[in-house]
Parts: structure tokens; C-alpha cells; sequence
């Protein structure tokens, strides 16, 4: 990009120069040269010419956008640029800055905020934009803190759990809380900066309603939000019933709604900017803090956890052209993850105003879902809301009545959590031809969720959709059935799509829901896993036996993220290695294999990985054989006496 469009982008009512071809001399800025040298502690630069400034002031601060301008810049002409924020510093105390090296061969650029180093790098920053968008990137009362959002969400739980707030409910509850909240900041707050002075000012004003007049106003913020939604009379009234008219919520007085409120203005929202990505990331973990086990009437079924969706999104490799679909989501945790996903990936190589019309589409076009329970439906459209999707294309109803909707929706990407004990008679009977009379009328679906599964696959296969990927989890019990009914389904499967890969994940991640053990399947869709023959794999299968995931069980609080001494993510290191291992194919001892496989074939990475003894323990010796016994039984191969 040449300077002239480099001004142009950023704002050329912004721009300043003080010497001949609109460059910036801090010595001229200075006076002189003994004057700067005296301002940088006696030090005389090297380097006092600036390519182009920029400098704006507001009630907010002072800011400049300092870019030094390359034919292709290198990794040491940041020393230069450094240089220059040291120099901008010394003259202009306290002025907020973000400094760019900028191509004028392309494009490209490299932005830091405040300091020229890698804690300071702005890495989503790889297009020039405008100097409100840079102005933005200060907003303090803004900012995301990971941390303390975790924190006093442990906190908030506790003070629910003090006003008598049932535990089933709290998700939705806070969902709603904060829908408000952030209503009540647009119309009422200074810019929406949260203060000291805001929170007084939206305290009084609250003081005012009685516990009825909060209730009505937080229902009037819901049914604006879902002005022009699919089923909104729906999503209405469960929003009422499980939310607004619950018995303990009414009960609530004016002085805890105040307390409840301010809780989450002030230690939750304070603390996230749902204008970034990464805020779209914290409102999810926030969301579903609340929500470990919520809903579903059947044990076997449990939400999932938001790093396993995060993980799931990643082996599929989501973009913001992908169309998204799940076709049993639950609380919507997989629809939001890959949005999130979506949005992260349309914010780098564009700007500010291009990211928006792009988001847009994202959230209106891309995220498509299915619920057939309500309880779940409702917790669906509260987190969709949250993420400012208020026409979400969530459809309630079972999936298997809703092909047209799938077929309009037109998916490149399926991540799923099927029911795996589902109601026989729920299933169409096209997938139950061969199931013996008590297998029709048992009290779960023998295939273990596959058949959600072969239901996605024939779809894909009908309308000729070629490599739609599909990352679904399923129990463990799936993945090792080899008999006619589980066995026969995977052989089907395997005739139509390829399983990329298998991947064994921890026994508990579902704690404190289910305690089932799962794993998470990849395939390709309408492409076959054999070649011409239908009976030779065209390639390997990768398997991973991704068992410790860094999280640890804690009462009251589910499974939690661990850190090391530098408060670095365990898991993040973790998930690391595990993507690393699977996109690069890697065999290593006791964590992944590479096979051929077919239908009814086990399909884990014990039955194929070279064990590392180094790690094995003896809890593991005593799981792994408790667990081969319960399958043994399970089979009919052993029995109990």
C-alpha cells in the first residue's frame, strides 16, 4: 500500500507532519537536538524521522498511530520503530500509542500496542485500519480478563446459591441477567465505560422498580432481542416459564435483584469486550460455567465442554466461509464455539468496517441448529442472544423431521452430541429394517448415537455435497462395537464417508453430567473410506489417545483448567500437542497410531498405539481392566455370577 492510501485509511484528518514529504522530525517536535537528547536522559538518537504520524485527543486520552513504512520489512527494522515510541514518549507524556512496520510492495503489516515487543504484539492486527478502530484497542474498562471473568463467575455461582436460585435454572438466569445488563449500559451508561459512576447511576435508577418491574423490563429486553426470530412465541415462553416466572426467581427482593445485578455489571461484563473475539470466547466459558448439567432428563446425555468444542472446531479447521450445523445442540455451545471460531478468522485481512459486514453474515447465515428438547432450546437462544445473534437459525424440533432445513442450510462443517441412548421409537423406521422386535421397542437406540450420524451421511450422499466435515462425539461403546448392530452401521458408514480420525478422550469429561466415556469421530462425508473395490481402505486412519486433558475434578465446580507456576494453561499446552500429533500425522507411543480400518473393526487407539510403560500407573492397570470386563460382560462374552 502506497503512503498516500496509508493516510487515506487511517484518517488523513488525523494525520500530522512537520517536515517536507509529510514525515514527523522529533527533533523538530523538540526544538532542537539537545532538547530531545536532554527529554531521552541524554541519549542522542540515531533515528528521529518518522514516516507518518498520527495524533487525535478525546475525553478518553491522548493517542497516536506511529508507521514506519518498508519496500518489505524485516524482523530488526522494529528496532527503528521502537526508537520512535521511545521518542513519542518522551515528548508526549502519556499519549496511548500503536505502532506499525507497513509494507508499501503489499499489504502486510505488523502492529504493537504501547511497547515494541512480543507481550506487545497485535497478532489479529494484519490489515491498516482506521484510528478509531486503533482508539478501540484502549478502551480500559473494556478489556478482556480470562482470569478474573472465571473468578468471579465461581463467585457469582455462590451468591445464587445463597438467594436460593435453582442450580438447573442458573444458566438461563444469568444468560438473561446479563442480556439486561448490557441493554441497560447502551441506553444508560457514558459511551459504555463502566465506572464507579455508572454503577451508581444504573443502582438508583433500579432502586426505583419494584421486584415485578424489574422482572417486566428484563422480559421487554428478551422480546425486543427476538424481534423478527424464528418461534418467537416459543423461545418467549420458555424464556417466562424457566426464567421469569420460576417460583425462587419471584421470590427475589428488590435489594438482591440490585445485588445480583451489580454482581454481574461489575465482576462479569466489566471484564469482556463482545466486540473481540476473545470476549465472544469468555461469554461462552461464562455461559456454560453455569451450565455442567443442565436440562436433559436422560443421564446418558450431558452438554459439552466448552475446550472439547473448542478442540473439535479446530481438527475441522472452521473459517468464516464455513456454514456450521448441529442437529442436536443442546445449549448451542458448538454453534457459539465455531461462531466465535467464524468471527476470529473474519477479523484477520480485514478492517473494522469489513469485519462487520462479514460478522454479520456469519451470525445470520452461517450457524445453523437443531433442538428437540426445551429445556435445552431455551438455554439456546440465551446463549445465542448472548453472542448478539438474535435471529439465530436454531429450529426446535427432532432433526430427523427437520432434512429440508438441513438441505436448505447447505453445511460445510457438522459437529455434534447426539443422544446416545435415544427413544427407539424417535428414530425413523428406515433405520430400524433390521432391528429385532425388542430392539424396536427397548428403552435406547442400540446403534449408541451412530444413527445420527448415518442420517447426516445419507443426506450428504442425496444431495451430492462432496467433503463436508463432520467432527461428532460418541461413547466409547460405539467406537469398540463390532456385532451386527453397531458393527453393521459403522460398515455402512465406512461405504459412503471417510474416517479421518478416532480420538479417546478423558473418562470424565462430562462430570458432573454423565459418566459416560466418550470419543470424538471424524469423518469426510460422500467420500468413501475404500477404494473401487468397497473393501480396501484408500488410507490410514489416525487415532489418538487423548485421555488427560490437564483438568481435574473439584466438588461444586465440575471439572477445572489447570495452570503451571507461570499461569500458563496446562490445557493450552495440551491441546497443543494433540492438534500437532493429528494435522501432521504422528505416530508417537502412547499417544497416537496410524491404521487401517473397517467397519467392524475396533475403533480406538488402545487396540492399535505402541504403549508408552514410562507413564502407565497402577490406577491405569485397574481402569483399563475394569473396563475391558464391563465390555466383556457387555458383549455376552463373560457373565456375572
Amino acid at each position: 500500500m502506497n503512503r498516500h492510501n496509508m493516510v487515506e485509511t487511517v484518517g488523513s484528518q488525523y494525520h500530522e507532519s512537520n517536515i517536507e514529504g509529510g514525515e514527523w522530525s522529533y527533533v523538530k517536535d523538540a526544538g532542537d537536538m539537545a532538547t530531545l537528547t536532554a527529554k531521552l536522559g541524554g541519549e542522542t538518537p540515531e533515528r528521529f524521522k518518522l514516516d507518518i504520524r498520527f495524533a487525535d485527543s478525546d475525553d478518553t486520552g491522548d493517542y497516536a498511530v506511529l508507521i514506519e513504512t518498508k519496500q518489505n520489512f524485516r524482523d530488526e527494522d522494529a528496532e527503528q520503530l521502537r526508537a520512535y515510541i521511545e521518542e513519542e514518549y518522551a515528548l508526549h507524556r502519556g499519549t496511548k500509542i500503536i505502532a506499525i512496520l507497513a509494507n508499501t510492495n503489499d499489504d502486510r503489516i505488523r502492529a504493537w500496542k504501547s511497547e515494541v515487543d512480543g507481550e506487545h504484539l497485535l497478532p489479529d492486527e494484519t490489515v491498516l485500519d482506521s484510528m478509531e478502530h486503533y482508539k478501540k484497542l484502549f478502551s480500559v474498562e473494556r478489556q478482556n480478563d480470562r482470569e478474573k471473568v472465571m473468578r468471579n463467575t465461581y463467585a457469582l455461582n455462590e451468591l445464587l446459591h445463597r438467594k436460593d436460585i435453582d442450580e438447573r435454572n442458573r444458566s438461563q438466569f444469568v444468560g438473561t441477567c446479563l442480556l439486561f445488563i448490557k441493554s441497560e449500559v447502551e441506553k444508560y451508561g457514558h459511551g459504555g465505560r463502566i465506572t464507579d459512576e455508572m454503577k451508581k447511576k444504573l443502582q438508583e435508577r433500579w432502586s426505583e422498580f419494584t421486584p415485578t418491574q424489574i422482572r417486566s423490563a428484563i422480559g421487554e429486553v428478551l422480546e425486543g432481542l427476538l424481534d423478527g426470530s424464528k418461534n418467537k412465541e416459543l423461545k418467549v415462553k420458555l424464556l417466562q416459564r424457566d426464567v421469569l416466572n420460576d417460583q425462587k426467581v419471584k421470590a427475589l427482593t428488590q435489594e438482591e435483584w440490585i445485588e445480583v445485578l451489580t454482581d454481574i455489571l461489575m465482576n462479569i461484563y466489566r471484564y469482556i469486550d463482545a466486540d473481540s473475539s476473545e470476549g465472544q470466547d469468555i461469554l461462552n466459558l461464562f455461559f456454560i460455567t453455569f451450565n455442567k448439567y443442565v436440562g436433559k432428563a436422560d443421564k446418558n446425555q450431558a452438554f459439552t465442554p466448552d475446550h472439547i468444542t473448542d478442540f473439535m472446531c479446530q481438527v475441522v479447521d472452521v473459517t468464516f466461509k464455513d456454514v456450521v450445523l448441529d442437529e442436536c445442540c443442546g445449549s448451542g455451545s458448538f454453534l457459539v464455539q465455531a461462531m466465535v471460531k467464524e468471527l476470529a478468522d473474519a477479523r484477520r485481512g480485514h478492517t473494522e468496517v469489513q469485519f462487520k459486514e462479514l460478522a454479520d453474515e456469519i451470525k445470520q447465515k452461517h450457524i445453523f441448529g437443531i433442538e428437540n428438547e426445551e429445556k435445552a432450546y431455551g438455554l439456546a437462544t440465551t446463549n445465542m442472544l448472548i453472542h448478539g445473534d438474535g435471529n439465530s437459525n436454531v429450529e426446535f424440533g427432532s432433526c430427523f423431521d427437520k432434512q429440508k432445513f438441513i438441505v436448505d442450510a447447505k453445511p460445510t462443517v457438522m459437529l455434534m452430541n447426539p443422544p446416545y441412548n435415544a427413544k427407539p421409537r424417535t428414530i425413523p423406521d428406515r433405520y430400524k429394517t433390521d432391528w429385532t422386535a425388542s430392539e424396536k421397542n427397548g428403552k435406547s437406540d442400540p446403534t449408541k448415537g451412530m444413527v445420527f450420524v448415518k442420517y447426516l451421511s445419507d443426506i450428504a450422499k442425496e444431495e451430492g455435497w462432496d467433503g463436508v466435515r463432520l467432527a461428532v462425539l460418541l461413547p466409547m461403546a460405539a467406537a469398540i462395537g463390532t456385532k451386527e448392530r453397531v458393527g453393521g452401521i459403522k460398515e455402512r458408514l465406512l461405504q459412503d464417508n471417510t474416517l479421518e480420525a478416532v480420538f479417546t478422550l478423558p473418562p470424565d469429561i462430562f462430570y458432573p453430567g454423565a459418566a459416560v466415556q466418550a470419543v470424538c469421530m471424524v469423518f469426510t462425508l460422500n467420500r468413501s473410506h475404500y477404494e473401487t473395490d468397497g473393501v480396501t481402505p484408500r488410507k490410514q486412519t489416525f487415532f489418538g489417545f487423548y485421555k488427560d486433558d490437564g483438568f481435574i475434578k473439584k466438588k461444586n465446580l465440575g471439572r477445572v483448567e489447570q495452570f503451571n507456576d507461570e499461569g500458563q494453561s496446562n490445557w493450552k499446552q495440551i491441546q497443543e500437542k494433540w492438534l500437532d500429533l493429528y494435522k501432521n500425522k504422528k505416530v508417537e507411543a502412547g499417544y497416537s497410531a496410524m491404521c487401517e480400518v473397517k467397519g467392524k473393526e475396533e475403533w480406538v487407539a488402545e487396540a492399535y498405539m505402541e504403549t508408552d510403560y514410562m507413564l502407565l500407573t497402577e490406577t491405569d492397570f485397574l481402569n483399563t481392566t475394569n473396563n475391558y470386563l464391563a465390555y466383556l460382560m457387555k458383549e455376552g462374552q463373560v457373565y456375572e455370577s
